[in-house]
């Protein structure tokens, strides 16, 4: 493939024109990548890397029904959701029909960060209240209402950051967090929180309009709420007048594998009131959506303010919409996830057996974390080992990710097309990996790394 620049050229005109703020991966030694196939992707040598960061090419990178749906569409008519349209309600059929049947009136937008500031007007116009509960370390949004209620970034500003109207409540984290593993009712514990923050609330005279949570928190370290959690968070939530937003942006559309939606691990008997989608709902086309109740969406309504959104709901994107949903049935992409990630899990439980510096395994399907730690008994943070991992992994062709609030979380979230073989090459290689860090010791290995010891911000989301 012709390149227009090199890579130091290009390298240059980024610094020059792209915001310093707007970051790479492996900022030491940044990937010119040029196209991409199903879990691989390619850079300007040609070199192949398998991609285990890119939950946004959910389907597979360049796939080929999806990109013939776009092209079909596109060539006929794209324009905004004024005009009737079938792809539109169409899609809104199809997607709703993977939800419990309250869920179904939607709103399409164009990112999970506008899925997600949507859902909080939408929340906050249905009772008149204000106040949002959200997580510790949870990341919702890079708009201002979400940098807000996203302690994972707002916490870098400052002690003050916290804005008077967001309350915090403790991560459901059984392996690093308040209540753990050894508690007998975790859930309960943890929901009750949610209930004495509501209290403490209402004591000063203010009003909650919505609990807030990914399903599964992905920035926050790879956590899997304790079943019953979201139950009796809602339970409280919703006596004090508020809602609960599931936050799928990361890991819906069948990643867990048992089911669509991530928020359905809890079981059958949790609802949530507003759910929010993105990243793989358009396998890379910039699309998302809300999804709520109609008691919910008539308050919206109510307010007399009209909603329009320019290119939310346009023919191209829903067509994309369908063909995505359509790839997931008939490759089966979600018993894919559930198989390739069963078996991923095993590989990796084996590696926590083996090696010292694997504190904790934790996830559902093809969204898995693997907990770094120093000491196993003291649950140390091993930010630095996960970085040199890393990008050694990188070395090996392997593309990874570390997240959590101390960026010691190795995050698998591959494309759906993940395949076995691939779990095993990935896992073998990291398992070498680890043997030798072991046996060179900390100290020796850090003289092998050439870049500087600190958190890498560009290996997080």
């Amino acid at each position: 493939m012709e390149e227009r620049y090199s890579k130091a050229e290009t390298l240059a005109l980024r610094r020059k024109h792209i915001g310093p703020s707007c970051k790479v991966f492996y900022a030491k030694d940044p990937l010119k990548i040029v196209r991409a196939q199903g879990q691989y992707m390619f850079d300007e040598k040609g070199e192949k890397y398998l991609d285990c960061i890119n939950n946004v090419a959910h389907v597979g990178h360049s796939h080929p029904y999806v990109i013939k749906a776009a092209t079909k569409q596109m060539e006929l008519l794209n324009t905004n959701s004024r005009f009737l349209h079938d792809n539109l309600v169409q899609y809104a059929q199809r997607l709703t029909a993977t939800l419990p049947e309250k869920l179904s009136v939607c709103y399409f937008v164009n990112s999970g960060s506008e899925a997600n500031d949507l859902a909080l007007r939408l929340a906050r116009q249905y009772r008149g209240h204000q106040d949002v509960i959200t997580l510790e370390n949870a990341y919702h949004g890079h708009v201002t209402s979400l940098i807000d209620i996203s302690p994972y970034k707002f916490n870098q500003l400052g002690k003050d950051s916290k804005k008077e109207y967001v309350h915090v409540a403790p991560s459901p984290d059984i392996y690093r967090g308040k209540y753990r593993e050894d508690n007998p009712d975790p859930a309960s514990a943890y929901a009750e929180e949610v209930k004495k923050i509501i209290e403490e609330t209402q004591k000063n005279g203010r009003k909650i309009a919505a609990f807030i949570a990914e399903s599964m928190q992905s920035c926050g370290g790879q956590v899997v709420p304790p079943v019953g959690y979201f139950q009796k968070v809602a339970e409280y939530v919703r006596a004090a007048g508020g809602v609960f937003i599931a936050d799928e942006v990361q890991v819906g559309f069948g990643r867990v594998g048992k089911h669509f939606w991530a928020f359905q691990l809890q079981g059958e008997d949790f609802v949530p009131d507003i759910v929010t989608m993105g990243k793989p709902i358009g396998n890379g086309h910039p699309m998302s959506c809300v999804v709520t109740t109609r008691e919910i969406a008539e308050a919206f309504g109510a307010s007399g303010l009209e909603y329009f959104n320019t290119f939310g709901g346009n023919p191209v994107s829903c067509a994309i919409g369908l063909a995505v949903l359509d790839v997931i049935e008939k490759e089966d992409l979600q018993g894919n996830a559930m198989r390739v990630g069963n078996y991923l899990l095993e590989l990796l439980a084996e590696q926590k057996e083996k090696h010292p510096l694997v504190g904790d395994i934790r996830g559902v399907g093809l969204f898995v974390g693997v907990d770094l730690v120093k000491d196993k008994e003291k649950r140390t943070p091993a930010t630095a080992e996960a970085l040199h991992l890393i990008y050694k992994l990188k070395e090996h062709q392997i593309l990874l990710s570390a997240d959590g609030p101390y960026r010691n979380i190795l995050k698998f979230k591959p494309p759906m097309c993940f395949t076995m073989e691939d779990a095993k090459h990935t896992v073998e290689t990291l398992d070498a990996l680890l043997t030798g860090m072991c046996a060179l010791g900390l100290k020796g290995m850090l003289s092998f790394v050439h870049f500087p010891m600190k958190h890498d911000h560009s290996l997080g989301h």
